[in-house]
């Protein structure tokens, strides 16, 4: 027996409960289209932002239209594969330079050390450039630390400021590695080293320490220690007070650094700008790395990296 519908008009109700439940289908396809769309632009907005960041679009240093002074970074730990390479900071400094408007530049230093290498081509680069652009000055200011190869970078520098309590020095050279022969006869376990060549296996962590060997890795060291203390010289000249300690790896506080001749004066980045340099403005022409970049230096360099820290390979350093 049929029955009236809501209005009368004598409808069988299933039909209006169907037609209710295919519009509800509808709508609801209808919303999650429209999701659908809405998730999917989220994610094209996503990549693209990936792809502008990753060519380096991102972030480009905001050059003034006049009169400016120059900021190069070396901030970190001074390696092939770190934002403190040289390959890095000399191409900031190479930039910086060039620019007609540059009226000076800052290093603008917050480094403990690294590679003596690295370090090396920075302060060459930087002195090279001084020569050739007599008329652009090169000033170091030091952040927190200044220590070892960042004050191997910073005495390249026409003038080191310091803030009062920056740490300054370190003049010094380490290589540093683990020795494993204890614990490897606690657990019975035989080293097997076959090499052609009796040095082939030089400071194997897990062979016991040869007096010769050991020998010749602190004249390396001494070698280079001296080419340090040489550059310091260099770039501080007269300068410099010179004490027992002062090449022996300790380091000073800014205030005693400015004694002993190893900075200048106390000061800040902005403070050499505007009363030093004479030009207010700051213009960042430190190289930002893309994510591209990023990847490929870790991907090459992760294995070395590994073995590195595990003492495998012993590593060298001005810290």
């Amino acid at each position: 027996m049929a029955e009236l519908g809501p209005d009368g008009s004598g409808e069988n109700w299933e039909r209006q409960v169907i037609e209710k439940v295919a519009l509800a289908a509808i709508n609801e396809q209808r919303r999650s289209r429209y999701w659908g769309i809405f998730f999917k632009l989220l994610l094209f907005i996503y990549l693209f932002a990936l792809l502008f960041v990753g060519m380096g679009w991102f972030g480009k240093k905001d050059i003034s239209p006049g009169r400016h002074t120059a900021l190069v970074e070396v901030r970190g730990v001074i390696a092939h594969d770190s934002t403190a390479s040289a390959e890095i900071v000399t191409a900031g400094l190479q930039d910086a330079f060039k620019d007609k408007r540059t009226q000076g530049v800052i290093l603008r230093i917050n480094s403990p050390g690294g590679s003596p290498v690295q370090a090396g081509h920075i302060n060459d680069e930087i002195r090279r450039l001084r020569a050739k652009h007599p008329e652009i000055p090169v000033y170091a200011v030091v952040e927190d630390i200044c220590a070892s190869g960042g004050y191997y970078v910073a005495v390249a520098a026409d003038r080191i400021y310091v803030d009062k309590a920056s740490i300054i020095g370190s003049i010094g050279v380490l290589m540093d590695g683990f020795g494993f022969t204890g614990t490897m006869d606690k657990l019975g376990i035989e080293r097997r080293l076959l090499a052609a060549g009796e040095n082939k296996g030089f400071l194997d962590p897990f062979s016991p320490i040869l007096e010769s060997q050991k020998e010749y890795a602190e004249q390396m060291l001494n070698q280079i220690h001296q080419q340090f203390i040489s550059v310091v010289r260099q770039g501080r000249g007269k300068r410099l007070k010179e004490t027992p300690e002062l090449f022996s790896g300790l380091l000073w506080v800014g205030q005693k650094s400015i004694e002993l001749g190893l900075a200048d004066a106390l000061g800040s980045v902005e403070y050499v700008a505007r009363e030093v340099i004479k030009a207010e403005d700051i213009v960042d022409f430190t190289p930002r790395e893309n994510v591209a970049e990023r990847l490929a230096k870790k991907l090459g360099a992760g294995m070395a990296e590994s073995l590195a820290r595990f003492g495998i390979m012993p590593g060298m350093t001005l810290r």
